[in-house]
This record gives structure tokens, sequence and C-alpha cells, in this order.
């Protein structure tokens, strides 16, 4: 769960996009239904949460002038890595103490050669976000 401030809302037909600006400056962008914004009393501005489930998270590496359709991705030091004889799951530090988790094949994790101090990037799709308030 990441906190930060509200920074924009654009307003679709049936969608909007919020960015959520996080302490270390990141943002993270999430597209939920206008009426979940109107539900939450989400104004810009205001503290909120982005949760992102830890399967919806891509991982990669190398990724420096990549073109990606993924609205969020974020750079960071791999923390953590625990082998499971089909998945693995990776935590990444992007920052300020915020740690994204990844649940990625076994498989991946190897061709990616992911390890405690390397670095890495967590990918996530905007309508994977899920977005809360206090």
């Amino acid at each position: 769960m990441f906190w930060g401030v509200v920074a924009k809302i654009k307003r679709g037909a049936v969608n909007s996009e919020v960015v959520i600006n996080l302490e270390s400056g990141t943002e993270v962008t999430a597209i939920i239904t206008n009426g979940a914004v109107a539900n939450l009393g989400l104004k810009e501005g205001m503290a909120a949460c982005a949760v992102i489930k830890a399967t919806y998270v891509i991982v990669g590496t190398n990724l420096e002038g990549a073109k990606l359709s993924t609205r969020n991705v974020m750079k960071g030091k791999v923390v953590k890595v625990v082998e499971g004889p089909v998945s693995t799951e990776v935590d990444i530090d992007v920052g300020s103490g915020n740690v994204i988790t990844a649940v990625i094949t076994l498989g991946s994790a190897r061709s990616l050669g992911l390890k405690k101090g390397g670095e890495a990037y967590a990918l996530f799709k905007a309508s994977s976000v899920i977005v809360g308030v206090k």
C-alpha cells in the first residue's frame, strides 16, 4: 500500500485517470470508474493510497529507453527474492521505503537474473491499481 497525495484527476465518459504522488516523488497512475471517484470523495490535494496485487506486477531489467504501454514503471533495488518450486516472490524498493512485491514464475526470475541488491523495474497497468482513502 502506497500513501500519497492526489495530484490530478482527469475524468472521462466512464473512467477517471487518478495520479497519486508518493513522498518519493514517484507517481502512481490509476484508472478507476467515475462512480468510484465520487464514492471515495476523491479530490486533488487529498491523501489517498494505491494498492497493487503482487500478481499484477511485471518485473523487468535493462529497460532504459524502452517504450512500454504500461503507465506505471518504477526502477528500484531488489531487496528480497524468495524462490519456490513454481513461483518466486520479488520485493523491489522503489524509494522512500516504498516496496513493491511481485509474484512471477521461477523461470522468469532466473532468466532475469534477479538477486538481492540488483536493479529491477516494477511495472503495472493503471487499471490494476486499487485506490483507497482513510
